[in-house]
């Protein structure tokens, strides 16, 4: 590995090291200053003494306008996530009103289709768009659907769903869920992406797949190999082996048209998912196939049944996940769940499996915005994805059930600030980007023909400059090549995005030890004459700082609207689907969660800045974290049968 490799891989810690060094120099030599302050002119020595203002002056602008732009981006992040949640809860209520007037005006909607196909049968489906209205989408917001009636069967949702040692009932919870979709039967081709680490694993899928092979398009499941040098288990390497697999069932024709879906074990997804995504992707044609889809997510299952501290520490991770789904927004993020085109995937070669990983979601965003010069289109679906808190199942345990949801919620904390890797990853890319920024011509081939063919890297240029996109695929060792020609590299894009990876993985460090050293600073000076003029950096710092604490009272505030009106839409699909018999469903109100207010303070630094800083200093001497599976919430119901029992 190159310097500038390791180093990319450690910039997190190595900025952490960097903030403190200054810190420490800064406020040393202030103090010195003060103790020995005064020096005498030699050429006069009837003047009085004079200190020297020049003697480390640059250190300590750097130090105060460095703490001066730390303090406005923590006050940016909190108003931006407030404008997000709450433009995202007014579309949604207005969605949710225009459900209701239709369900009073044209009765019940019929909901499953009279055609049921099987796991075994093969994938061919085809409807023409005209057929479908369009009436849905007249006044909606062109990057923010809020309905979707439009769900021609010719789209096909790959819907891959990585699990590692999770319960039986949380999985089936999520497929009986995703089977009361009423269009299941003829689009959901679902993939339970499995690993061979896990015991029983495959009598475990085969199971699920007998049980719910007429409820879907098809179902199947996957292994990954538990043998492969250098992939580690996980959610990103089982969402690999999957598309590998799955790219496979679908033909170069049917590709344009196939979107993978990646979602976690636990995730509810609402019955218009699909129809957003497959509604926008008919109606931007230009932009099909280089568009990422995301959704907010929403903990609104079990949080009645956690601590406070760990519930608003879920509420403020799914503001981090809104704060770039806001219309308008050009570099999104996605949160757990998200849709990729399969043409898309086959352009950046699928998911890494690697360490730099673990978090696979944004990893998949940075593979796929690089990979198009930053030119990535964004879209939002307006349909909140159901989740549940981490817990360590202590509910109703005291003091040892607390401290056991705590530690679960930390050691999740850790996963994700493992995932400040992804900057380095970033900061490489972007070398490389540059590097190729006068070589806009691609090609690419299908994902499972490039892994599995040695010579795939290798296509000639005269097969990238004189391939016609529109023409038939024709025989020979080229034919299945998709060429294509890259917009310019999207300078701006790229600023946001660096800006949004410092908001993530730097910032709660650096704000931490910024706070404490501005303070020591002011200590420090305190009574003495502000010879550097940086005095009033620190009162606009304590001012952003008081102001930023409020905007995540009022974040909080806003929340319970949106978290109210997501409820409200998933109870009511499960009553539906007769599905709300031992469903959890958390509500919100400010004053049966008053508390939560109370813990925004200790929230921060123990689920922010203590393990955003533990994953940095740890990665000066490894970048893998052993992945394990955190207890979630399922219905209450009957204890199902173990699969050990049955072997």
């Amino acid at each position: 590995m190159s310097i500038f490799g390791w180093c990319s891989q450690r910039a997190g810690g190595l900025a952490m090291m960097a903030t403190v060094a200054l810190s420490y120099w800064v406020i040393s030599s202030e103090l010195e200053a003060q103790r020995h302050g005064y020096k005498y002119q030699s050429n006069d020595s009837l003047s009085a003494p004079n200190y020297d203002p020049q003697n480390g002056a640059i250190w300590v602008n750097i130090f105060s306008y460095y703490c001066l732009l730390i303090h406005f981006l923590v006050f940016c992040f909190p108003l931006r996530s407030c404008y997000a949640v709450f433009t995202i809860g007014r579309q949604l209520r207005k969605s949710a009103r225009a459900r209701t007037l239709k369900d009073i005006k044209f009765g019940h909607r019929r909901r499953s289709s009279s055609t049921s196909l099987s796991s075994s049968e093969t994938l061919t489906s085809s409807r023409d768009l005209s057929s479908s209205s369009s009436s849905e989408i007249e006044d909606v917001d062109t990057d923010c659907y809020i309905d979707g009636d439009i769900a021609p069967d010719r789209v096909i949702h790959a819907i891959v769903i990585p699990n590692y040692k999770e319960e039986n009932d949380t999985l089936r919870e999520t497929l009986e869920v995703l089977a009361s979709h009423p269009q299941a039967r003829n689009t959901y081709d679902v993939y339970l992406a499995m690993e061979q680490r896990e015991h029983n694993a495959e009598i475990k899928a085969s199971r699920f797949v007998n049980e719910f092979s007429k409820k879907f398009r098809s179902i199947n499941y996957t292994l990954h190999p538990s043998d492969i040098p250098g992939e580690l288990a996980g959610k990103g390497s089982n969402m690999a082996w999957a598309a590998r697999k799955l790219s496979e069932r679908y033909s170069l024709g049917q590709r344009k048209d196939v979107i993978v879906t990646g979602i976690d074990a636990d995730s509810h997804l609402s019955t218009n998912y699909f129809g957003l995504v497959t509604t926008m992707h008919m109606t931007y044609t230009e932009t099909a196939t280089t568009t990422l889809y995301s959704a907010p997510i929403i903990f609104d299952r079990n949080a009645h049944n956690v601590p406070a501290i760990v519930r608003v520490a879920d509420v403020l991770w799914s503001a981090a996940g809104m704060s770039g789904l806001y219309k308008g927004s050009t570099v999104a993020p996605p949160t757990s769940v998200y849709s990729v085109p399969l043409e898309l995937v086959d352009r950046v070669g699928g998911w890494d499996c690697d360490a730099e990983a673990i978090g696979e979601d944004l990893h998949m965003y940075l593979k796929c915005f690089f990979a198009l010069n930053g030119n990535l289109t964004v879209r939002t679906v307006m349909s909140p994805v159901s989740q549940t808190n981490v817990t360590g199942g202590g509910h109703g345990k005291g003091i040892p059930g607390l401290v056991a949801d705590v530690q679960a919620r930390y050691k999740q904390a850790l996963r994700h600030m493992w995932g400040a890797l992804d900057t380095g990853y970033a900061l490489r890319k972007v070398v490389e980007v540059w590097r190729e920024r006068k070589h806009t011509s691609r090609a690419f081939r299908p994902l499972h023909t490039a892994l599995n063919d040695a010579s795939d890297g290798y296509v000639p240029e005269s097969q990238v400059s004189t391939a016609d996109p529109e023409a038939a695929p024709e025989s020979g060792i080229f034919s299945d090549v998709t060429t294509d020609t890259l917009k310019g590299v999207n300078y701006e894009r790229m600023v946001v995005l660096f800006h949004r990876l410092f908001e993530a993985h730097f910032l709660p460090v650096q704000m931490t030890i910024l706070v404490v050293a501005s303070t020591l600073y002011a200590w420090v000076t305190d009574g003495a004459p502000d010879v550097h003029g940086v005095n009033w950096i620190f009162s606009i710092c304590n001012i952003l700082r008081t102001v930023g604490f409020m905007e995540v009272a009022l974040y909080l505030f806003l929340y319970e609207s949106f978290h109210k009106v997501c409820l409200e839409i998933r109870e009511k699909e499960m009553s539906d689907a007769g599905l709300t018999k031992g469903m959890h469903f958390s509500r919100r109100e400010v004053k049966t969660n008053f508390i939560d207010y109370i813990m925004v303070p200790l929230v921060a630094p123990i689920f922010g800045s203590i393990p955003c800083a533990q994953a940095q200093i740890y990665h000066f001497w490894t970048v893998d974290l052993v992945y394990t599976v955190s207890k979630k919430a399922t219905r209450r119901r009957a204890k199902s049968v173990n699969v050990d029992s049955l072997v």
